[in-house]
C-alpha cells in the first residue's frame, strides 16, 4: 500500500478563512481573498503571529470543505500520515492533535507527525500548500491551492483546488466512492 503525507494547515484546516474572521473581529477590516491573491501568509494578515500564538488558534480551525469525507476515501486505499510542521508553535501540539481527534476519528495517533522541517517526511505522495515542503520531496506531489500560491507555477507539482480533485487523481474509480 502507498503512503501518503497530508499537511494539515492549508490542506485540511482552513486557516485563511480563521485569519479573514480573526482580522475582522481584531480591526473591523474585512480582507477579501482577492486582495491577498499572490501575497504571502505574513504579508496578507499583519496579525497572524499574534493570532498563530493565542490559545484555541489550532484547535478551532474551520475544515477545508470536503477533507473528512475525501480523506476517509483516501485512507481505504493508502496509509495516510498527517505531517504538521507544528514545532514552531508550542500551543499548535496539543492543539493540533485535539483538532484531529476531533475531525478525523479514523486517523489514528500513530499517523499524526509533528515536526519542523518536512524534509525528513518519506512517503510515496505528500499534498501540501507550500513550496518549501514539496520542492525538497522526493515522491509524487500535489500542491493544495492556497491564495498565497495561486499566482505561481506549480512547476513540477500537480495544482489541485480542492479535495474532489484529490480523489479523481487518487482514487482508483472515484464515482465508485460517492455517496
Amino acid at each position: 500500500m502507498k503512503s501518503i503525507a497530508v499537511d494539515m494547515d492549508g490542506v485540511l484546516a482552513d486557516v485563511y478563512r480563521q485569519f479573514l474572521e480573526m482580522h475582522f473581529q481584531d480591526t473591523g477590516e474585512k480582507i477579501s481573498p482577492e486582495a491577498i491573491r499572490g501575497l504571502k501568509e505574513a504579508e496578507a494578515f499583519p496579525l497572524l503571529k499574534k493570532h498563530v500564538y493565542a490559545p484555541g488558534f489550532f484547535e478551532n480551525a474551520p475544515l477545508i470543505p470536503g477533507a473528512q469525507d475525501s480523506l476517509k476515501k483516501i485512507s481505504a486505499h493508502y496509509k495516510v500520515f498527517i505531517v504538521s510542521a507544528a514545532t514552531e508553535f508550542p500551543l499548535s501540539l496539543y492543539e493540533k492533535q485535539r483538532w484531529l481527534n476531533k475531525h478525523f476519528p479514523f486517523i489514528h495517533w500513530r499517523q499524526m507527525v509533528f515536526c519542523g522541517s518536512k524534509e525528513i517526511i518519506k512517503t510515496d505522495i505528500m499534498i501540501d500548500d507550500h513550496f518549501k515542503n514539496l520542492d525538497h520531496f522526493s515522491g509524487e506531489t500535489y500542491l493544495f491551492s492556497q491564495p498565497h500560491n495561486e499566482t505561481t507555477s506549480p512547476g513540477k507539482h500537480v495544482r489541485v483546488s480542492s479535495w474532489k480533485e484529490v480523489e479523481k487523481l487518487l482514487l482508483p474509480d472515484p464515482d465508485k466512492w460517492q455517496q
